[in-house]
């Protein structure tokens, strides 16, 4: 597999990203239940084209994607941006398609003016941390227990860096 093109999310993705996240659900970083039909769709009010960025291959089918917000709406906190969803297709794991939406984050909070990046991951999610700690994100806090989760408790792990 060629290096993912990495492009802004477009509304017609959204058949193709609702899928996606469908297939990529897993207890190892979902708080939310399995989704369940009937689907909804992957973009609403709260969750816009505009914060994601998506990796797809030569022909287009997406690998992944990435969203990336404000991590509040307050103006002394514009600085700051926030992970919130990273999911990559079974096929193209290991691949660096994470790593490239990762650093493809980076540079849109860069472009924009943002000087940190912060994300929260789960605390049993040991890859999901592991690449986050090769891209330069440090543990900034943990939340012991915050979440119950198939009945163990869940620790809530907040991480960031600065651009």
């Amino acid at each position: 597999m060629s290096a993912p093109h990495i492009r802004p999310a477009r509304i017609e993705d959204d058949a193709a990203l609702a899928l996606l996240d469908r297939e990529t659900w897993s207890p190892l970083h979902a708080v939310m239940p399995r989704p369940q039909p009937p689907y909804a769709p992957f973009f609403d009010d709260r969750h816009l084209p505009a914060d994601l960025l998506v990796a797809a291959d030569e022909e287009g089918k997406l690998l992944g994607y990435i969203r990336l917000i404000h991590s509040t709406p307050l103006a002394c906190n514009d600085h700051v941006r926030q992970i919130q969803g990273l999911a990559v297709a079974d096929e193209a794991r290991g691949r660096g398609v994470g790593r490239a939406l990762i650093r493809a984050a980076f540079d849109a909070a860069r472009a924009v003016g943002a000087t940190r990046i912060t994300l929260r991951v789960l605390g049993h999610n040991a890859p999901a941390r592991a690449l986050y700690s090769s891209e330069g994100f440090a543990v900034e806090g943990v939340l012991p227990g915050e979440f119950l989760l198939d009945g163990t408790y869940v620790d809530d792990v907040l991480m960031g860096r600065a651009l």
